[in-house]
C-alpha cells in the first residue's frame, strides 16, 4: 500500500473510531478480533489484526467414554484420583 493515497476514512467519537467497511473487508477484521497499534517514530501508526481464534470446540459432540458422569457431583472432580 503507498502511504500516499487515502484508502479510507472515519471519524472518532469519544474514545472510539469506526474501521470502515471496505478495510474490514480487505484485512477479513471480524468481531471480537483485536488490533495491535504500533506508533512509528516517524509520527505513523502501523494496526496488526489479530484475529480471535474460533472453532476450538466446533467439531465437539461431547464425552463418549464408556464411564458414565453425573456433572453435579464429577465436574470439579473430573481426572482427579480421589484416595
Amino acid at each position: 500500500m503507498s502511504s500516499d493515497r487515502i484508502d479510507a476514512e472515519s471519524k472518532v467519537s469519544g474514545n472510539q473510531a469506526n474501521i470502515p467497511s471496505r478495510i474490514r473487508r480487505e484485512l477479513d477484521i471480524d468481531d471480537g478480533d483485536q488490533l495491535r497499534w504500533h506508533l512509528e517514530d516517524d509520527g505513523s501508526i502501523r494496526v496488526h489484526v489479530i484475529q480471535q481464534q474460533t472453532g476450538t470446540f466446533a467439531d465437539f459432540d461431547g464425552y463418549a467414554g464408556e464411564e458414565s458422569t453425573d456433572v453435579t457431583s464429577d465436574h470439579d472432580a473430573w481426572g482427579v484420583d480421589v484416595e
